[in-house]
């Protein structure tokens, strides 16, 4: 990803939720992600993006940090990029469950805070 002013990061990472609440609909668990070649390319896909989200973060808080910790607590970040670490690096040790509960679970509460991020930066 190349390197993007901190509004066009947030705005990628809201398009990049938005696709992944969209591939996400037809998963009621996390074995459906391995039960047939649809549910492995969902989770694929959904796993770039969530690398994807990670490498925005993460080029964020090196040229912008106040942006996202006036949202939430370092912490947080901290936890989303180093979840983008772990697929791009050990993308073989990648969880179905981990990702299932991600999207099921946490999805929702990052886009409200990327939307809030976004607003603040319409000054």
């Amino acid at each position: 990803m190349d390197k993007k002013n901190t509004k066009e990061l947030l705005e990628y990472i809201l398009q990049s939720i938005e696709l992944i609440q969209k591939r996400f609909l037809a998963i009621r668990q996390s074995d459906d992600f391995m039960k047939d070649d649809e549910g492995l390319e969902k989770l694929d896909s959904i796993s770039m993006r969530l690398q994807s989200i990670g490498e925005a973060l993460k080029n964020i808080y090196k040229t912008d940090p106040q942006v996202l910790e006036n949202i939430a607590p370092k912490n947080y970040w901290s936890e989303i990029i180093k979840f983008r670490e772990v697929i791009s690096h050990h993308y073989i040790d990648i969880d179905s469950e981990v990702v299932f509960e991600i999207c099921h679970d946490e999805l929702n509460d990052l886009e409200t805070k990327i939307i809030v991020a976004l607003a603040s930066q319409a000054n």
